[in-house]
């Protein structure tokens, strides 16, 4: 489960050197250079902040598994590093994004970015080997080893990380990460602290053996509280809020019942006059179907039909007929379950396929359904 990390050429420092030549004060033009580093940092958070969640971007990359190191024991969940083949430059990312991970079988996952962004010799990202799932987490751990080619598409950003003053009005951050939804977070609280921006954070899972990337975290000090439910209990969602006041933008990533338990918080303390409080969350789970009707789908190259009930999705039925369906995020972000539609009106929910493309009759399976009763899709 483990390997040595793939040596990269030019590290990036983190801190100048107080001054070339010894000198009790810093070096005038190293003063420059810190300055316009963070200056750039903060440039391109701000130019990322409009980025539209669910933007696509389909370049594809062929990277090398450089290091695997186990991130939690109890919960089956490893680490992976990319390096580019020949220890260049990766494409640049910002926290929030993920990568589309083409697997040897050709089953396409996403997963976070975990790294840090600063650094564009490597992408790291976490998976918790699920045994009863979809198969993607199982292959990631047996299949990807160290030396392995591995072909990546992205990155891309469907949880964008905003920072205060620049296109937020909020003054302060708090996160909130259950287990291994510290994934997207990571970064988020590497650049606030980088930046000194003020924030705070909760990271809950059952034991403290289970959470992923312990050291990491609890490195920031007491901006972190940590609670497990061996020891404190299942938190509240006032738990997982504590202190929150006014102007604050929250970030959460974790099980569908604890970012439950913070919304419904967050509604609670935004009733409060003059409490404008953000709400950033992303979801381990397909969402579920809102306001939904009951419709049929044949499939043309089989001659099959199914039925999709209100409260499920097309994709759902249509991997019980035909389990080689192409899916990923199941959110409608990632285009992966893209489907032509050879008859009947479909009803889009995602942003991210283009008018010309509804026009061409193309949908997405996890989340689109139909305007009508009947689809005929091109499968």
């Amino acid at each position: 489960m483990t390997g040595t990390p793939v040596p990269v050429r030019w590290p990036i420092p983190q801190e100048p050197p107080a001054d070339l030549f010894a000198r009790p004060r810093r070096d005038r033009t190293l003063r420059l250079v810190a300055a316009v580093a963070e200056a750039r940092i903060r440039w391109s958070a701000f130019v990322n902040r409009g980025t539209p969640a669910g933007r696509v971007d389909d370049h594809a990359i062929t990277v090398v598994v450089g290091a695997r190191r186990v991130e939690a024991r109890e919960t089956d969940v490893c680490s992976i590093e990319f390096v580019a083949p020949d220890g260049g430059r990766l494409p640049r990312w910002y926290p929030g994004a993920h990568l589309d991970v083409v697997l040897p079988s050709g089953k396409v996952r996403q997963y976070s970015l975990c790294g840090d962004p600063s650094d564009r010799y490597r992408y790291r990202i976490a998976v918790r080997r699920i045994p009863d799932g979809g198969g993607g987490s199982i292959e990631v751990h047996d299949a990807l080893t160290v030396g392995r080619t591995v072909t990546l598409r992205g990155p891309r950003n469907a949880f964008p990380f905003v920072l205060p003053g620049h296109g937020s009005t909020a003054t302060r951050l708090h996160f909130v990460a259950g287990g291994i939804g510290i994934t997207p977070i990571l970064p988020m609280i590497r650049l606030a602290d980088r930046l000194g921006v003020d924030w705070s954070m909760v990271y809950v899972g059952r034991s403290r053996a289970t959470i992923p990337f312990l050291a990491e975290v609890e490195s920031f000090g007491a901006r972190v509280t940590v609670r497990t439910d061996d020891e404190h209990g299942i938190p509240t969602g006032a738990d997982l809020l504590p202190g929150i006041g006014p102007d604050t933008a929250v970030y959460c990533c974790g099980p569908v019942p604890m970012t439950a338990a913070i919304a419904a918080r967050v509604r609670e303390l935004a009733a409060a006059p003059r409490a404008a409080i953000e709400l950033h969350s992303e979801r381990f789970s397909a969402p579920p179907v809102v306001d939904g009707r009951p419709f049929t789908v044949e499939l043309a190259r089989s001659g099959r039909t199914v039925e999709v009930p209100a409260d499920r999705s097309a994709l759902e039925e249509v991997l019980k007929v035909r389990p080689d369906t192409a899916y990923s995020c199941r959110q409608g972000f990632c285009r992966t379950c893209v489907v032509k539609v050879l008859d009947g009106s479909p009803e889009h929910r995602e942003t991210v396929l283009t008018a010309d493309q509804h026009a061409a009759g193309e949908m997405l399976l996890c989340v689109s359904r139909c305007a009508g009763e009947r689809l005929v899709l091109d499968l």
